[in-house]
């Protein structure tokens, strides 16, 4: 079973949140409601999200406040964050968003397919690197001779190999496809890079894969983090 991805709505007016939950219900993710940028930064201990949804007008901290101390955190500095705001303050006042870390500016009142759209790419996005890190993570498991109580395939390197090639050929496919959409749909340059940030790791671990193939002698390939 998929694992739903976290989608983090920040925005200190119940009824704002109410509106963002209606449009990214069709999403069928996890929303998680944070109703200031100090309740938002405590969820981010302790859960992993796809993407930040940020209102910019907040009563003591702010999102520009905010969004830096999700920045500094080692842990959460490359969630992308849409910010969303009501005020349109001119150019001078995007730049700050983007200066923020922001992927997205968006001003209300946003079209609700527009905004769905966007959040749902950073989604397919997240899913992806899980996926990424899964194939990864066993990987290392069979370099480090673990996996011995596993079934048959898993006590075997062939079939072990076999098996992770299948499922990054898959992955690949998949992030191949979301690269030609985020191309044909003139997608925003945040993800853009984090797709490309994707394909680099994929590329990385077909490497890997392809070192560990009988008679290639490179068992000591690198493996992308």
């Amino acid at each position: 079973m998929v694992q739903k991805a976290k989608i983090l709505l920040v925005d200190d007016r119940p009824e704002n949140l109410l509106a963002l939950e209606a449009i990214l219900s069709a999403l069928d993710q996890t929303l998680v409601r944070a109703s200031s940028g100090e309740e938002a930064l405590k969820a981010l201990l302790t859960d992993d999200f796809a993407v930040i949804l940020l209102d910019v007008q907040m009563p003591g901290m702010d999102g520009f406040e905010t969004a830096a101390h999700i920045k500094r955190r080692e842990r959460t500095r490359d969630i992308p964050i849409i910010f969303l705001t009501a005020i349109n303050h001119g150019p001078h006042h995007t730049f700050r968003g983007y200066a923020a870390g922001a992927v997205d500016y968006i001003s209300k009142p946003f079209d609700p397919w527009v905004l769905r759209a966007k959040v749902s790419v950073f989604v397919e996005l997240y899913m992806k690197n899980c996926q990424l890190r899964e194939q990864a993570a066993l990987l290392r498991l069979q370099l480090e001779g673990g996996g011995g109580a596993g079934t048959q395939q898993e006590r075997e390197p062939a079939g072990l190999l076999a098996e992770l090639s299948a499922r990054l050929a898959a992955v690949e496919e998949q992030a191949e496809a979301l690269s030609k959409q985020l191309d044909d749909e003139s997608a925003d340059a945040g993800a853009v890079a984090t797709a490309a940030h994707l394909e680099r790791k994929l590329t990385g671990l077909r490497r890997a894969l392809d070192a560990l193939e009988p008679g290639t002698g490179g068992a000591s390939a690198p493996i992308p983090s």
